[in-house]
């Protein structure tokens, strides 16, 4: 795989979620996302059916999770340019969750991603 600058990339297979490279990615999206939320929460997995996939979970109390995505993608993306298998997994807090499934459950109004559907 190249990079963007024509040079040779690191090969996404068995990249180490201890790799520098790695570790300086995923610092950087975690920065990203808390300069806008502050409060959030940050954990490292594999995907489930890749599993060279490094995912940075993120618990962010918004009301769409898309909103955490369009602050990094542009970034995320020229990383996964360089060869670096990194994900972003936006979730919201469970609590928040269940706050609006029990709200959805008083009113007969199903809601979708915090909005009516």
């Amino acid at each position: 795989m190249r990079c963007r600058d024509g040079g040779e990339s690191i090969t996404t297979q068995h990249v180490s979620v201890e790799d520098p490279d790695v570790q300086t990615a995923l610092a950087e999206l975690e920065e990203m996302i808390r300069g806008r939320w502050p409060s959030a929460t940050f954990g490292i997995s594999r995907g489930e059916d890749n599993g060279e996939a490094i995912h940075l979970d993120a618990t962010v109390d918004v009301d769409d999770t898309d909103q955490v995505v369009d602050v990094v993608i542009q970034r995320l993306l020229e990383m996964q340019l360089d060869g670096l298998p990194i994900h972003v997994i936006p979730t919201r807090p469970i609590e928040r969750v269940a706050e609006e499934l029990q709200r959805e459950r008083s009113s007969g109004i199903r809601q979708r991603w915090g909005h009516p559907a």
